[in-house]
Protein backbone atom coordinates (compact mmCIF):
# COMPACT_ATOMS: atom_id res chain seq x y z
CA UNK A 1 0.00 0.00 0.00
CA UNK A 2 2.82 2.15 0.91
CA UNK A 3 4.23 1.45 -2.04
CA UNK A 4 1.27 2.63 -4.37
CA UNK A 5 0.49 5.85 -2.21
CA UNK A 6 4.71 6.38 -2.67
CA UNK A 7 3.91 5.75 -6.66
CA UNK A 8 0.81 7.95 -7.12
CA UNK A 9 2.78 10.75 -5.32
CA UNK A 10 5.37 10.82 -7.24
CA UNK A 11 3.93 11.14 -10.88
CA UNK A 12 1.88 14.04 -9.49
CA UNK A 13 5.15 15.43 -8.51
CA UNK A 14 6.21 14.63 -12.38
CA UNK A 15 2.97 15.67 -13.87
CA UNK A 16 3.25 19.46 -11.59
CA UNK A 17 7.00 19.90 -12.46
CA UNK A 18 6.11 19.52 -16.15
CA UNK A 19 3.06 21.62 -16.35
CA UNK A 20 5.26 24.77 -14.61
CA UNK A 21 8.24 24.37 -17.13
CA UNK A 22 5.91 24.00 -19.89
CA UNK A 23 3.70 27.12 -18.32
CA UNK A 24 7.17 28.69 -17.71
CA UNK A 25 8.53 28.04 -21.68
CA UNK A 26 5.10 29.62 -23.08
CA UNK A 27 5.61 32.88 -20.59
CA UNK A 28 9.06 33.36 -21.67
CA UNK A 29 7.75 33.03 -25.20
CA UNK A 30 5.41 35.49 -24.35
CA UNK A 31 7.70 37.83 -22.12
CA UNK A 32 10.12 37.83 -24.79
CA UNK A 33 7.85 39.64 -27.74
CA UNK A 34 7.48 42.64 -25.00
CA UNK A 35 10.28 45.20 -23.94
CA UNK A 36 10.59 46.26 -20.70
CA UNK A 37 9.80 49.78 -20.42
CA UNK A 38 12.57 52.68 -20.68
CA UNK A 39 11.36 56.21 -20.84
CA UNK A 40 13.83 58.08 -23.33
CA UNK A 41 15.95 59.92 -20.30
CA UNK A 42 17.52 56.01 -18.86
CA UNK A 43 17.50 55.65 -22.79
CA UNK A 44 19.53 58.53 -22.90
CA UNK A 45 21.80 57.80 -20.03
CA UNK A 46 22.10 54.65 -20.45
CA UNK A 47 23.01 53.85 -24.26
CA UNK A 48 23.06 56.44 -25.62
CA UNK A 49 25.01 59.04 -23.82
CA UNK A 50 27.62 59.96 -26.53
CA UNK A 51 24.48 62.48 -27.69
CA UNK A 52 25.62 64.85 -24.99
CA UNK A 53 29.07 64.35 -24.33
CA UNK A 54 31.12 66.83 -24.16
CA UNK A 55 28.98 68.71 -25.20
CA UNK A 56 27.31 72.44 -22.84
CA UNK A 57 23.77 70.75 -22.01
CA UNK A 58 20.67 73.07 -21.65
CA UNK A 59 17.77 71.31 -20.45
CA UNK A 60 13.75 72.23 -20.94
CA UNK A 61 12.20 69.99 -17.85
CA UNK A 62 9.60 70.15 -14.77
CA UNK A 63 9.01 68.04 -12.34
CA UNK A 64 7.91 65.41 -14.47
CA UNK A 65 11.44 64.95 -16.04
CA UNK A 66 11.92 62.07 -13.99
CA UNK A 67 13.16 58.65 -14.39
CA UNK A 68 11.26 55.12 -13.41
CA UNK A 69 12.69 55.64 -9.52
CA UNK A 70 11.66 59.34 -9.73
CA UNK A 71 14.82 60.55 -10.02
CA UNK A 72 14.51 64.15 -11.30
CA UNK A 73 16.65 64.57 -14.58
CA UNK A 74 18.15 67.80 -13.49
CA UNK A 75 20.17 65.93 -10.82
CA UNK A 76 20.81 63.43 -12.89
CA UNK A 77 22.63 65.17 -15.34
CA UNK A 78 23.87 67.71 -12.93
CA UNK A 79 25.55 64.74 -10.68
CA UNK A 80 26.99 63.20 -14.09
CA UNK A 81 30.71 63.85 -14.44
CA UNK A 82 30.71 62.67 -17.84
CA UNK A 83 27.60 65.78 -18.61
CA UNK A 84 28.05 69.63 -18.69
CA UNK A 85 24.87 70.76 -17.83
CA UNK A 86 24.92 74.40 -17.91
CA UNK A 87 21.27 76.15 -17.95
CA UNK A 88 17.90 75.50 -17.35
CA UNK A 89 14.27 76.40 -18.88
CA UNK A 90 11.01 75.98 -17.62
CA UNK A 91 7.66 76.18 -19.45
CA UNK A 92 4.32 76.94 -17.71
CA UNK A 93 4.47 76.49 -13.94
CA UNK A 94 8.20 76.45 -13.70
CA UNK A 95 10.56 74.00 -13.77
CA UNK A 96 10.34 73.04 -10.20
CA UNK A 97 6.18 73.11 -10.97
CA UNK A 98 5.25 75.55 -8.29
CA UNK A 99 3.56 78.58 -10.44
CA UNK A 100 -0.25 78.41 -10.80
CA UNK A 101 -1.91 78.46 -14.55
CA UNK A 102 -0.55 81.47 -16.67
CA UNK A 103 1.50 82.58 -13.86
CA UNK A 104 4.89 84.36 -14.78
CA UNK A 105 8.14 82.85 -13.61
CA UNK A 106 10.96 84.92 -13.53
CA UNK A 107 15.03 84.47 -14.33
CA UNK A 108 16.30 83.17 -11.19
CA UNK A 109 19.26 80.37 -9.84
CA UNK A 110 18.06 77.25 -8.96
CA UNK A 111 18.90 76.49 -5.37
CA UNK A 112 19.68 72.79 -5.56
CA UNK A 113 22.01 73.60 -8.75
CA UNK A 114 22.87 76.99 -8.85
CA UNK A 115 22.10 76.84 -12.35
CA UNK A 116 20.45 79.91 -14.03
CA UNK A 117 16.89 79.12 -14.75
CA UNK A 118 15.18 80.84 -18.04
CA UNK A 119 11.44 81.22 -18.10
CA UNK A 120 9.64 79.86 -21.21
CA UNK A 121 6.34 81.15 -19.89
CA UNK A 122 4.85 84.75 -20.24
CA UNK A 123 7.32 87.65 -22.22
CA UNK A 124 9.95 84.87 -23.36
CA UNK A 125 8.32 82.04 -25.01
CA UNK A 126 11.20 81.36 -27.10
CA UNK A 127 14.76 81.03 -25.87
CA UNK A 128 16.50 84.28 -27.06
CA UNK A 129 20.45 84.08 -28.12
CA UNK A 130 21.52 85.66 -24.45
CA UNK A 131 19.65 82.45 -22.98
CA UNK A 132 21.41 79.90 -25.32
CA UNK A 133 24.99 81.55 -25.27
CA UNK A 134 26.52 78.42 -22.85
CA UNK A 135 24.38 75.92 -24.96
CA UNK A 136 25.39 73.47 -27.73
CA UNK A 137 22.60 71.46 -26.98
CA UNK A 138 18.44 71.56 -25.72
CA UNK A 139 17.32 68.51 -24.39
CA UNK A 140 13.67 68.34 -23.68
CA UNK A 141 12.35 66.24 -21.46
CA UNK A 142 8.53 66.95 -19.89
CA UNK A 143 5.31 65.12 -20.07
CA UNK A 144 2.48 65.77 -22.22
CA UNK A 145 -1.19 65.25 -21.39
CA UNK A 146 -2.16 64.63 -25.24
CA UNK A 147 -4.57 67.05 -25.93
CA UNK A 148 -3.69 69.95 -28.40
CA UNK A 149 -4.07 73.02 -25.98
CA UNK A 150 -1.64 71.82 -23.37
CA UNK A 151 1.03 74.72 -23.85
CA UNK A 152 4.37 72.48 -22.96
CA UNK A 153 3.99 70.84 -26.74
CA UNK A 154 4.28 74.76 -28.21
CA UNK A 155 7.22 75.51 -25.65
CA UNK A 156 9.08 72.66 -26.85
CA UNK A 157 7.83 73.90 -30.47
CA UNK A 158 9.18 77.48 -30.04
CA UNK A 159 12.52 76.00 -28.42
CA UNK A 160 13.10 73.83 -31.58
CA UNK A 161 12.60 76.96 -33.46
CA UNK A 162 15.50 78.97 -31.48
CA UNK A 163 17.91 76.02 -31.90
CA UNK A 164 17.53 76.41 -35.86
CA UNK A 165 17.79 80.23 -35.87
CA UNK A 166 21.07 79.42 -33.43
CA UNK A 167 22.91 76.93 -34.64
CA UNK A 168 22.08 74.48 -31.63
CA UNK A 169 21.13 70.92 -31.76
CA UNK A 170 17.76 69.54 -30.43
CA UNK A 171 16.96 66.38 -28.41
CA UNK A 172 13.49 65.36 -27.39
CA UNK A 173 13.65 62.49 -24.71
CA UNK A 174 10.20 60.56 -25.56
CA UNK A 175 7.54 59.76 -22.97
CA UNK A 176 4.05 57.92 -23.34
CA UNK A 177 0.99 59.58 -24.22
CA UNK A 178 -1.31 59.30 -21.10
CA UNK A 179 -4.07 58.81 -23.32
CA UNK A 180 -2.65 55.87 -25.74
CA UNK A 181 -1.40 56.11 -29.38
CA UNK A 182 -4.37 55.10 -31.56
CA UNK A 183 -7.27 57.38 -31.12
CA UNK A 184 -7.46 60.88 -32.35
CA UNK A 185 -10.02 62.94 -32.52
CA UNK A 186 -11.90 66.43 -32.43
CA UNK A 187 -11.40 69.37 -34.92
CA UNK A 188 -8.21 70.16 -36.19
CA UNK A 189 -7.40 73.32 -35.72
CA UNK A 190 -7.87 76.44 -38.16
CA UNK A 191 -4.41 78.90 -38.27
CA UNK A 192 -6.72 81.38 -38.08
CA UNK A 193 -7.72 80.80 -33.94
CA UNK A 194 -3.88 79.81 -33.50
CA UNK A 195 -2.31 81.02 -29.97
CA UNK A 196 -0.26 79.30 -27.30
CA UNK A 197 -3.40 76.91 -26.62
CA UNK A 198 -3.53 75.52 -29.96
CA UNK A 199 -0.33 76.88 -32.95
CA UNK A 200 -0.50 74.14 -34.91
CA UNK A 201 -3.06 72.77 -37.36
CA UNK A 202 -3.82 69.36 -35.47
CA UNK A 203 -6.83 67.68 -33.69
CA UNK A 204 -7.16 68.14 -29.73
CA UNK A 205 -6.89 64.73 -29.34
CA UNK A 206 -3.57 64.08 -31.56
CA UNK A 207 -2.61 60.37 -30.17
CA UNK A 208 0.76 61.22 -30.86
CA UNK A 209 3.84 61.22 -28.47
CA UNK A 210 5.98 64.16 -27.68
CA UNK A 211 9.01 62.33 -29.49
CA UNK A 212 6.35 61.79 -32.89
CA UNK A 213 5.04 65.49 -32.71
CA UNK A 214 8.41 67.19 -32.49
CA UNK A 215 9.31 65.38 -35.89
CA UNK A 216 5.65 66.13 -37.27
CA UNK A 217 6.02 70.07 -36.37
CA UNK A 218 9.75 69.99 -37.31
CA UNK A 219 8.89 68.48 -40.83
CA UNK A 220 5.17 69.91 -41.71
CA UNK A 221 5.48 73.06 -40.30
CA UNK A 222 9.08 73.77 -41.73
CA UNK A 223 11.09 74.05 -38.33
CA UNK A 224 14.12 72.27 -39.84
CA UNK A 225 15.72 72.30 -36.15
CA UNK A 226 19.17 69.45 -35.72
CA UNK A 227 16.66 66.87 -33.97
CA UNK A 228 16.88 63.89 -32.56
CA UNK A 229 14.22 61.93 -30.63
CA UNK A 230 15.59 59.72 -27.84
CA UNK A 231 13.06 56.94 -28.18
CA UNK A 232 11.27 54.84 -25.52
CA UNK A 233 11.72 51.08 -25.81
CA UNK A 234 9.00 48.60 -24.65
CA UNK A 235 5.90 51.41 -25.19
CA UNK A 236 3.04 50.44 -26.86
CA UNK A 237 0.65 52.47 -29.20
CA UNK A 238 -2.18 50.71 -27.32
CA UNK A 239 -1.09 51.69 -23.72
CA UNK A 240 -2.87 54.06 -21.31
CA UNK A 241 -0.24 55.63 -18.96
CA UNK A 242 -2.41 53.00 -16.01
CA UNK A 243 -1.50 50.40 -18.38
CA UNK A 244 2.71 51.09 -17.68
CA UNK A 245 4.30 50.62 -14.34
CA UNK A 246 5.24 54.63 -14.36
CA UNK A 247 4.31 56.58 -11.33
CA UNK A 248 1.50 59.19 -12.31
CA UNK A 249 3.88 63.08 -11.71
CA UNK A 250 1.53 66.28 -11.85
CA UNK A 251 2.48 67.95 -15.15
CA UNK A 252 0.67 70.63 -13.87
CA UNK A 253 -0.91 71.79 -10.01
CA UNK A 254 -4.21 71.25 -11.58
CA UNK A 255 -3.50 67.98 -13.78
CA UNK A 256 -3.40 65.84 -10.38
CA UNK A 257 -4.29 61.92 -11.69
CA UNK A 258 -4.31 59.71 -14.71
CA UNK A 259 -8.35 60.68 -14.90
CA UNK A 260 -7.84 64.41 -14.82
CA UNK A 261 -5.99 63.61 -18.03
CA UNK A 262 -8.16 61.50 -19.17
CA UNK A 263 -11.07 64.00 -19.15
CA UNK A 264 -9.32 66.67 -20.44
CA UNK A 265 -9.07 66.62 -24.17
CA UNK A 266 -13.28 67.81 -23.64
CA UNK A 267 -13.90 69.11 -20.06
CA UNK A 268 -11.20 71.71 -20.47
CA UNK A 269 -13.48 73.09 -23.45
CA UNK A 270 -15.96 74.31 -20.35
CA UNK A 271 -12.77 76.58 -19.43
CA UNK A 272 -14.38 78.90 -22.66
CA UNK A 273 -17.53 79.82 -20.96
CA UNK A 274 -18.89 81.11 -17.39
CA UNK A 275 -19.21 77.63 -15.71
CA UNK A 276 -16.56 76.30 -14.10
CA UNK A 277 -14.17 73.61 -14.87
CA UNK A 278 -13.53 72.20 -11.52
CA UNK A 279 -10.27 74.10 -10.82
CA UNK A 280 -10.03 75.09 -7.01
CA UNK A 281 -11.45 71.61 -6.60
CA UNK A 282 -9.56 68.42 -5.69
CA UNK A 283 -11.18 66.80 -8.93
CA UNK A 284 -10.25 69.92 -11.65
CA UNK A 285 -11.86 68.86 -15.50
CA UNK A 286 -13.50 65.99 -13.57
CA UNK A 287 -16.32 68.27 -11.92
CA UNK A 288 -18.31 70.66 -14.09
CA UNK A 289 -21.06 73.57 -12.70
CA UNK A 290 -22.19 76.35 -12.00
CA UNK A 291 -24.47 78.06 -9.27
CA UNK A 292 -27.41 78.24 -11.78
CA UNK A 293 -27.26 74.43 -12.87
CA UNK A 294 -29.75 71.88 -11.12
CA UNK A 295 -27.26 69.04 -10.57
CA UNK A 296 -29.98 66.54 -10.63
CA UNK A 297 -31.58 67.19 -13.38
CA UNK A 298 -28.63 68.01 -15.40
CA UNK A 299 -26.99 64.59 -14.65
CA UNK A 300 -30.02 62.61 -15.67
CA UNK A 301 -30.51 64.68 -19.10
CA UNK A 302 -26.24 63.64 -19.63
CA UNK A 303 -26.98 60.10 -18.96
CA UNK A 304 -30.15 59.75 -20.74
CA UNK A 305 -27.69 61.07 -24.51
CA UNK A 306 -26.11 57.16 -23.30
CA UNK A 307 -22.21 58.50 -24.59
CA UNK A 308 -20.03 56.00 -24.99
CA UNK A 309 -17.89 55.04 -21.66
CA UNK A 310 -18.92 57.40 -19.31
CA UNK A 311 -21.69 57.80 -16.96
CA UNK A 312 -22.26 61.54 -15.07
CA UNK A 313 -23.13 61.82 -11.33
CA UNK A 314 -24.55 65.15 -9.95
CA UNK A 315 -22.75 66.64 -7.39
CA UNK A 316 -22.35 69.69 -5.87
CA UNK A 317 -18.77 71.49 -5.06
CA UNK A 318 -17.14 75.24 -3.90
CA UNK A 319 -14.04 75.85 -5.44
CA UNK A 320 -11.17 77.52 -3.51
CA UNK A 321 -10.17 80.02 -6.58
CA UNK A 322 -10.85 80.33 -10.15
CA UNK A 323 -14.35 80.43 -11.11
CA UNK A 324 -17.03 80.33 -8.77
CA UNK A 325 -14.42 80.84 -5.94
CA UNK A 326 -16.12 80.69 -2.39
CA UNK A 327 -19.40 80.08 -4.45
CA UNK A 328 -21.66 76.73 -3.94
CA UNK A 329 -21.80 75.51 -7.51
CA UNK A 330 -23.96 72.37 -8.65
CA UNK A 331 -23.04 70.14 -11.72
CA UNK A 332 -21.77 66.50 -12.35
CA UNK A 333 -18.66 64.64 -11.96
CA UNK A 334 -17.48 62.72 -14.70
CA UNK A 335 -17.10 59.30 -14.27
CA UNK A 336 -14.85 56.93 -17.22
CA UNK A 337 -16.24 53.65 -16.85
CA UNK A 338 -14.67 52.63 -19.99
CA UNK A 339 -11.67 54.50 -21.57
CA UNK A 340 -11.15 52.81 -24.79
CA UNK A 341 -14.83 53.69 -25.77
CA UNK A 342 -14.38 56.75 -24.19
CA UNK A 343 -14.92 60.19 -26.40
CA UNK A 344 -13.62 63.09 -24.51
CA UNK A 345 -13.76 66.01 -27.25
CA UNK A 346 -17.16 64.53 -28.17
CA UNK A 347 -18.23 63.83 -24.22
CA UNK A 348 -17.03 67.59 -23.83
CA UNK A 349 -19.28 68.81 -26.36
CA UNK A 350 -22.26 67.59 -25.44
CA UNK A 351 -22.23 68.84 -21.51
CA UNK A 352 -21.61 72.15 -23.04
CA UNK A 353 -24.84 71.86 -25.56
CA UNK A 354 -26.29 70.56 -22.75
CA UNK A 355 -25.67 73.61 -20.24
CA UNK A 356 -26.19 75.79 -22.83
CA UNK A 357 -29.73 73.79 -24.08
CA UNK A 358 -30.95 73.75 -20.38
CA UNK A 359 -29.85 77.06 -19.40
CA UNK A 360 -29.52 79.82 -21.95
CA UNK A 361 -30.32 82.87 -19.92
CA UNK A 362 -27.69 82.01 -17.64
CA UNK A 363 -24.82 80.27 -20.23
CA UNK A 364 -22.48 82.00 -21.85
CA UNK A 365 -19.21 81.75 -23.81
CA UNK A 366 -15.81 84.23 -22.53
CA UNK A 367 -16.53 87.26 -24.43
CA UNK A 368 -15.05 88.32 -27.61
CA UNK A 369 -11.79 90.38 -28.39
CA UNK A 370 -11.49 92.85 -30.72
CA UNK A 371 -10.92 90.00 -33.45
CA UNK A 372 -14.29 88.44 -32.58
CA UNK A 373 -12.83 85.32 -31.10
CA UNK A 374 -13.55 83.72 -27.92
CA UNK A 375 -11.02 82.11 -25.75
CA UNK A 376 -13.83 78.79 -26.21
CA UNK A 377 -12.64 79.73 -29.97
CA UNK A 378 -9.06 79.25 -29.27
CA UNK A 379 -9.37 76.50 -27.32
CA UNK A 380 -11.86 74.44 -30.30
CA UNK A 381 -9.77 75.91 -32.34
CA UNK A 382 -12.04 77.42 -35.04
CA UNK A 383 -15.32 79.80 -34.90
CA UNK A 384 -17.92 77.56 -36.13
CA UNK A 385 -18.46 74.77 -33.47
CA UNK A 386 -19.43 77.84 -31.01
CA UNK A 387 -21.88 79.16 -34.21
CA UNK A 388 -23.27 75.11 -34.37
CA UNK A 389 -23.96 75.30 -30.13
CA UNK A 390 -25.98 78.78 -30.04
CA UNK A 391 -27.86 77.62 -33.41
CA UNK A 392 -29.08 74.10 -31.82
CA UNK A 393 -26.80 71.54 -33.65
CA UNK A 394 -26.47 68.42 -33.03
CA UNK A 395 -23.22 67.02 -31.69
CA UNK A 396 -23.19 64.45 -34.78
CA UNK A 397 -23.54 67.31 -37.13
CA UNK A 398 -20.39 68.60 -35.79
CA UNK A 399 -18.77 65.57 -35.56
CA UNK A 400 -19.15 64.70 -39.99
CA UNK A 401 -18.22 68.44 -40.17
CA UNK A 402 -14.48 68.34 -38.91
CA UNK A 403 -14.22 64.20 -39.88
CA UNK A 404 -12.99 65.19 -43.53
CA UNK A 405 -10.07 67.38 -42.28
CA UNK A 406 -9.31 64.86 -39.37
CA UNK A 407 -9.13 61.99 -41.85
CA UNK A 408 -6.66 64.06 -44.17
CA UNK A 409 -4.43 64.86 -40.84
CA UNK A 410 -4.54 60.99 -39.62
CA UNK A 411 -2.83 60.58 -43.54
CA UNK A 412 -0.10 62.98 -42.43
CA UNK A 413 0.11 61.57 -38.64
CA UNK A 414 0.90 57.65 -39.90
CA UNK A 415 4.19 58.83 -41.41
CA UNK A 416 5.63 59.94 -37.87
CA UNK A 417 4.28 56.97 -36.10
CA UNK A 418 7.73 55.74 -34.04
CA UNK A 419 5.96 53.00 -32.04
CA UNK A 420 4.11 50.95 -34.54
CA UNK A 421 3.24 47.54 -35.67
CA UNK A 422 4.59 46.25 -38.27
CA UNK A 423 3.99 43.25 -40.77
CA UNK A 424 8.09 42.08 -40.34
CA UNK A 425 6.76 42.14 -36.53
CA UNK A 426 4.01 39.75 -36.60
CA UNK A 427 5.92 37.63 -39.05
CA UNK A 428 8.49 37.71 -36.77
CA UNK A 429 6.39 36.65 -33.98
CA UNK A 430 4.93 33.90 -36.34
CA UNK A 431 8.29 32.34 -36.78
CA UNK A 432 9.14 32.44 -33.00
CA UNK A 433 6.07 31.07 -32.22
CA UNK A 434 6.50 27.73 -34.79
CA UNK A 435 10.13 27.29 -33.66
CA UNK A 436 8.84 26.98 -30.23
CA UNK A 437 5.77 24.64 -30.85
CA UNK A 438 2.85 26.53 -30.25
CA UNK A 439 1.89 27.31 -34.24
CA UNK A 440 2.17 24.08 -36.63
CA UNK A 441 3.92 24.25 -40.34
CA UNK A 442 0.97 24.32 -41.91
CA UNK A 443 -0.46 27.00 -40.08
CA UNK A 444 2.49 29.07 -40.45
CA UNK A 445 2.06 28.56 -44.34
CA UNK A 446 -0.90 30.07 -44.26
CA UNK A 447 -0.50 33.21 -42.03
CA UNK A 448 2.60 33.99 -43.90
CA UNK A 449 0.78 33.80 -46.75
CA UNK A 450 -1.53 36.07 -45.84
CA UNK A 451 0.53 38.37 -43.93
CA UNK A 452 2.93 38.73 -47.21
CA UNK A 453 -0.07 40.26 -49.40
CA UNK A 454 -0.51 42.85 -46.23
CA UNK A 455 2.90 44.19 -46.50
CA UNK A 456 2.22 45.29 -50.37
CA UNK A 457 -0.85 47.47 -48.79
CA UNK A 458 1.73 48.45 -45.91
CA UNK A 459 4.25 49.32 -48.12
CA UNK A 460 1.66 51.75 -50.32
CA UNK A 461 0.13 52.95 -47.39
CA UNK A 462 -3.18 51.92 -48.34
CA UNK A 463 -4.96 52.27 -45.10
CA UNK A 464 -8.25 50.65 -46.07
CA UNK A 465 -6.68 47.54 -47.37
CA UNK A 466 -4.68 46.95 -44.81
CA UNK A 467 -7.58 47.24 -42.28
CA UNK A 468 -9.71 44.81 -44.52
CA UNK A 469 -6.76 42.16 -44.93
CA UNK A 470 -6.04 42.27 -41.18
CA UNK A 471 -9.53 41.34 -40.77
CA UNK A 472 -8.81 38.40 -42.87
CA UNK A 473 -5.88 37.74 -40.90
CA UNK A 474 -7.95 37.54 -37.68
CA UNK A 475 -10.51 34.84 -39.47
CA UNK A 476 -7.49 33.16 -40.23
CA UNK A 477 -6.42 32.75 -36.73
CA UNK A 478 -9.66 31.73 -35.87
CA UNK A 479 -9.37 28.93 -38.26
CA UNK A 480 -6.74 27.37 -37.19
CA UNK A 481 -6.99 28.20 -33.85
CA UNK A 482 -10.51 25.60 -34.12
CA UNK A 483 -8.71 23.04 -35.87
CA UNK A 484 -5.86 23.08 -33.04
CA UNK A 485 -2.99 24.23 -35.26
CA UNK A 486 -1.86 27.13 -32.74
CA UNK A 487 -2.45 27.32 -29.26
CA UNK A 488 -4.07 29.84 -27.21
CA UNK A 489 -0.98 31.68 -26.28
CA UNK A 490 -0.04 32.61 -29.30
CA UNK A 491 -3.12 32.86 -30.75
CA UNK A 492 -3.92 35.40 -28.03
CA UNK A 493 -0.29 37.28 -28.78
CA UNK A 494 -1.31 37.73 -32.95
CA UNK A 495 -4.87 38.43 -32.42
CA UNK A 496 -4.27 41.76 -29.93
CA UNK A 497 -1.27 42.07 -32.63
CA UNK A 498 -4.03 42.42 -35.82
CA UNK A 499 -6.40 44.49 -33.70
CA UNK A 500 -3.62 46.96 -32.91
CA UNK A 501 -2.81 47.39 -36.37
CA UNK A 502 -6.02 47.61 -37.40
CA UNK A 503 -6.30 51.09 -34.36
CA UNK A 504 -2.56 52.19 -35.51
CA UNK A 505 -4.36 52.19 -39.46
CA UNK A 506 -7.74 53.97 -38.35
Amino acid sequence: MKKVVVIVLSLAFICYTLSMVLADSTNGRLENTQDELKLGVEVLLDEQKELIEGKRVGLITNPTGVDQALNSIVDRLHNDPAVNLTALYGPEHGVRGDAQAGEYVEYYIDEQTGLPVYSLYGETRKPTPEMLENVDVLLFDIQDVGARFYTYIYTMAYAMEAAQENGKEFIVLDRPNPLGGYDVGGPVLDPDYASFVGNYPIPLRHGLTVGELANLFNEEFAIGADLKVVEMNGWERGMYYNDTNLEFVMPSPNMPTFDTALVYPGAALIEGTNVSEGRGTTKPFELIGAPFINSTEFAQALNELEVPGVLFRAASFTPMFSKHSGTLTHGVQIHVIDKEAYQPVITGLHILKAIHDMYPDEFAFRAENSSGISFFDNLIGNGWVREAIENGDAVEEMVITWNQELERFKQTRRNYLLYKILVDNMQAAVDRFTESGAIEEAAKRKLTMHLTAVAQYEEKGQADKVRKHMKGFKLLLDQQKDSQRIVEEAYSYLMKQANDMIKQWQ
